[in-house]
């Protein structure tokens, strides 16, 4: 009981003094370490070292690198244009280009918020002087946006497989069935809203042809390219995750200079903007791997296990708590941190009751990508928010991503029920 009181008075007292939450996080694992291991405080320091020192957690910079090197190259305008006649006349129009848009730039950036900013900044000023309904914009934005974590290569996937040592290969396999899915499921509702509304989405009645439209594509196939290139090469075995980065690095400053709009102060702002982002995730794992230690030396895992079995719930009433557990502990952290800071406990309790990892990984992304459209830290919405110059509310913007949060849900409950849809393509390729 002490130990709890430790463990849990730890990290609020360090939470609620406002320090960032790596410190909060290190510093109760040290605290545990210190009264409940006879002051084996050193250990934390091989685990740090062991995890810095990962061949695979080097690729996570990389991808952001990419990322943001592609973020400001104006290719997501390119994109955006591409997708445009592609949904020109089908209900709900350039609402299914955001959702397009976003599942391919998810592709690249690796991050939701990069993935809405990105999209939203070309999306939203077309789509207002267009009529469309402002609120429903936003929340295909938000929703859409959620799917850079999903789609790989994924900042979610590759950190996950770094800390619960899985591969990162099979992991980005195990996204893709799921992130699709995920996409069409975010398109079908748009279509039947617009159908029932066809004021909120007004038809585009320029004529457009089979023509126009592959002509259209020929604008990203830089960009498909590149894609193929790095999660091919990574899936298929013929690159680490580190290696494929850096390749992918090279090329995306190559093309976007040729093909995009980059410019040497642009890549500067991208590798400073980098440097801060790795920086605080690398902050947070730092903090995570101390208490990821200090909890498995002391057997927190295999007592939570064991106070399981003696509960007498059933397996997926557990599998219902953790994901209600992370539902609401998303409504006030974002979805990477959240994933740090709990793996430690929630990876050994859900693979000791039988659950794939590599399952686990897909299911653990949807339901953090679910507290980045959650106010009040909700980040995909406070961007858009800003985005819109406050044209619409935070209030608006959650209440439009509503349906989008409903369609995550729905999505868990399919791949609990039917996990082949996550673990087909790693059997098949693997």
């Amino acid at each position: 009981m002490l130990l709890w009181i430790t463990l849990i008075g730890g990290l609020l007292v360090a939470a609620g003094t406002g320090v960032a939450l790596g410190a909060a996080l290190g510093l109760t694992g040290l605290l545990v370490l210190y009264f409940f291991s006879n002051g084996a405080t050193s250990l934390a320091i091989d685990a740090i070292w062991s995890v810095f020192n990962s061949f695979i957690l080097s690729a996570v910079p990389m991808f952001i690198l990419l990322g943001e090197v592609l973020l400001r190259s104006g290719i997501s305008e390119k994109a955006y244009s591409a997708f445009s006649p592609l949904f020109r006349k089908v209900p709900g129009g350039l609402l299914h280009t955001n959702i397009a848009v976003c599942t391919l730039f998810g592709a690249v950036s690796g991050s939701s918020l990069s993935t809405a900013a990105a999209v939203g900044s070309v999306a939203y000023p077309e789509m207002s002087k267009r009529g469309y309904d402002k609120s429903v914009v936003v929340g295909s934005l938000a929703g859409g946006g959620t799917l850079g974590l999903l789609i790989p290569p994924s900042l979610s996937f590759l950190i996950f497989g770094a800390l619960t040592e899985t591969s990162i290969g099979r992991l980005f396999a195990a996204g893709i069935i799921p992130g699709i899915m995920v996409g069409s499921m975010f398109m079908i509702y748009i279509l039947i809203k617009c159908i029932r509304n066809p004021d909120l989405a007004p038809l585009d009645k320029a004529p457009s042809s089979l023509f126009e439209t592959i002509i259209g594509f020929k604008q990203i196939w830089p960009l498909l390219v590149l894609i193929f290139s790095i999660i091919g090469s990574i899936m298929f075995g013929l690159a680490t995750p580190t290696e494929a980065a850096g390749v992918g690095v090279v090329l995306a400053v190559f093309i976007s200079s040729i093909w995009g709009e980059l410019t040497f102060q642009k890549l500067v702002e991208s590798v400073y903007q980098s440097v801060i982002l790795f920086s605080t995730v690398g902050f947070l794992v730092l903090g995570a791997t101390i208490l990821a230690q200090s909890v498995s030396v002391l057997g927190v895992p295999q007592q939570i296990l064991e106070s399981v079995a003696e509960s007498g719930l059933g397996t997926y009433t557990i599998l219902l708590i953790v994901v209600l557990i992370y539902l609401m502990l998303g409504c006030f952290f974002d979805g990477l941190s959240l994933m740090i800071m709990t793996l430690p406990v929630v990876f050994p309790l859900l693979t000791g009751l039988g659950f794939d990892p590599i399952w686990i990984g897909v299911l653990i992304t949807i339901v953090i990508e679910i507290g980045q459209v959650t106010p009040p830290v909700g980040l995909n919405l406070s961007v858009l928010t800003a985005l819109t110059n406050n044209e619409v509310s935070l209030g608006r913007v959650a209440a439009a991503t509503v349906p989008y949060w409903l369609i995550h849900l729905f999505a868990i409950l399919i791949l609990t029920l039917f996990p082949a849809i996550a673990l087909f393509l790693p059997g098949l390729l693997f």
